[in-house]
């Protein structure tokens, strides 16, 4: 991934490349169409980054994985 992403993230979030990266590890096996699933890693970023996701939204991001409905090229929405 492109280093200015990392930093990018870094700036917004106070979480650095390595916690990123950890956590990616992490969800390589995990199953994105289990809603299960998807609530563990709302809830670590929830955590992580210390920001309080409601309901309404959680919702909204799980239809949204759930669906496919994630852009592919992330980076340019930064």
């Amino acid at each position: 991934m492109n280093e200015n992403l990392f930093k990018k993230v870094e700036k917004k979030t106070n979480i650095n490349k390595n916690t990123i990266l950890s956590l990616a590890e992490k969800l390589k096996s995990g199953n994105f169409k289990d809603e299960k699933v998807l609530n563990e890693v709302i809830s670590e970023l929830s955590y992580m980054t210390g920001r309080d996701i409601s309901a309404e939204k959680r919702e909204k991001i799980i239809k949204a994985i759930k669906n496919d409905k994630v852009p592919n090229d992330i980076e340019n929405k930064w």
